[in-house]
């Protein structure tokens, strides 16, 4: 396949030229209009070609809810948001917390994504034994939280929620073994008892009083501590949607001690909590909560600046009944939102804006991510790589009515219903093949592969 017309994008820069594709991969950049065959042609005039989305953070919680979300529909949202590749976490019936459950997760996946795929896994027992076969299983990452197990949710929790200190630390050092990333939801749970005590009897109905329960220090304290072991535990350690001013400042202290990373997401970077939260009432609960306006520009600079280096959807799917059930009651609300189909209008809008670049796009997107995991044939628009593309019109625009998604979480989408984001995807090629094009899918579920890291591979 050409995909003719284009101007192509990387971390490097933005360039024109025609990208010839072989057998699944990128086979050379060529001239604008220089004569070449192929048996189909893309055209990307006026649209701008970048490196395929790959989201590291991803909750389609299939086979277990699939009244909230199958794998079918989930990519589907993904791939129509320009994301080639999804990460998938761990919170399902049962935690998925071995290497039993990774593959067989796996293979429920296998057959039914629309997107490449990859698994990270809680470490369960924190044994050699355990480590090793999910290892082996072949996940990308290893996930804890730092906070108690969610009543009635136990199940999906085992083997992931560690609040005590030397529990942490363990699993620090156990992750650090395998050279896996380790992912951390980090809020201190002694903090959030303290809070919770201290804010009985304020209007559980009000997105003030979850933010008073989950305030920035509970997040800020955790990002400490655990920075802190990781100068001894060695892990490599990445920081799960960073919502503050306080955690930038935690990270920019810590910068250089061990090796992490951090990300935000796109609800963290373009609401506050007293007014976007307020307005969309229990359909705008996440955990951890979004902050103020102050918070938000932090997040911005800190993304700019490099603090944070990934952006990510955090992507939790919730049935309309899920969020109903706790109108009245805010704290007891079902905590996420979906995200798929907004991560990449996201940051187009903060593009067209003049917040970021087109080259940063591609870097926090793509390029990181796949240096991060492993993925040393992902990330890029160059002769080798796979053809992984996601092609944009900075000149469209994209609009979600309340139940307009693809994703099966569309009706809970308050958040972003009717929001105006400058830039569209046009398009998402999958391995040299378009799976979106046109507002259609174009593809058979079976398009996705499962992605494992490679740590031998030369990454270029």
């Amino acid at each position: 396949m050409l995909v003719r017309g284009g101007e192509v994008v990387d971390e490097a820069g933005v360039r024109p030229a025609d990208v010839a594709i072989r057998d699944g991969r990128i086979a050379a950049l060529l001239p604008p209009g220089e004569a070449a065959e192929a048996r189909e042609t893309l055209d990307a005039a006026g649209l701008h070609v970048l490196p395929g989305a790959i989201d590291i953070h991803v909750h389609v919680r299939a086979p277990a809810f699939p009244e909230r979300g199958t794998v079918e529909s989930e990519t589907a949202a993904a791939v129509a948001g320009g994301i080639t590749a999804l990460f998938e976490m761990p919170i399902t019936q049962p935690c998925c917390n071995s290497g039993e459950r990774v593959r067989a997760r796996v293979e429920h996946f296998r057959g039914r994504s629309l997107a490449h795929f990859a698994m990270i896994a809680a470490p369960g027992r924190l044994d050699d034994a355990s480590i090793e076969a999910i290892r082996e299983a072949g996940a990308i990452a290893f996930k804890i939280f730092t906070t108690a197990m969610p009543a009635g949710r136990e199940t999906e929790f085992s083997g992931l929620a560690r609040p005590d200190e030397g529990e942490e630390f363990e699993a620090l050092r156990a992750c650090a073994r395998t050279g896996l990333p380790v992912i951390v939801h980090a809020e201190s749970a002694q903090l959030l008892d303290h809070f919770a005590a201290a804010t009985q009897g304020l209007d559980p109905r009000g997105a003030a009083t979850h933010e008073r329960m989950r305030p920035t220090l509970c997040e800020s304290v955790a990002v400490a501590r655990l920075l802190a072991m990781n100068m001894e535990a060695g892990a490599k350690l990445h920081i799960a949607h960073v919502t503050s001013a306080a955690t930038v400042r935690v990270l920019r202290a810590f910068r250089g001690t061990s090796d992490f990373t951090a990300e935000t997401c796109p609800h963290y970077l373009l609401f506050t909590g007293d007014e976007d939260v307020a307005r969309a009432g229990v359909f705008g609960r996440v955990n951890p909560p979004i902050r103020a306006a102050a918070d938000r520009a932090a997040l911005w600079e800190a993304v700019r600046d490099g603090t944070i280096g990934f952006v990510t959807t955090d992507h939790a799917a919730f049935s309309l009944a899920d969020k109903e059930r706790a109108n009245g009651d805010f704290t007891s609300a079902p905590p996420g939102t979906p995200g798929l189909e907004i991560l990449v209008p996201t940051l187009l809008d903060a593009v067209a804006v003049g917040q970021l670049s087109l080259p940063d796009l591609a870097r926090l997107l793509s390029a990181e991510p796949a240096r991060r995991f492993a993925l040393p044939t992902k990330g890029r628009v160059e002769p080798g790589f796979d053809a992984d593309l996601t092609l944009v019109d900075l000149a469209g625009e994209t609009r979600f009515p309340l139940g307009a998604m693809r994703t099966k979480a569309r009706d809970v989408a308050h958040l972003y219903a009717d929001r105006r984001f400058r830039g569209r995807v046009a398009a998402t090629v999958l391995g040299g093949r378009p799976v979106y094009a046109a507002g259609e899918l174009c593809a058979a579920p079976a398009s996705g592969q499962y992605l494992t890291p490679d740590h031998q591979g030369a990454f270029r």
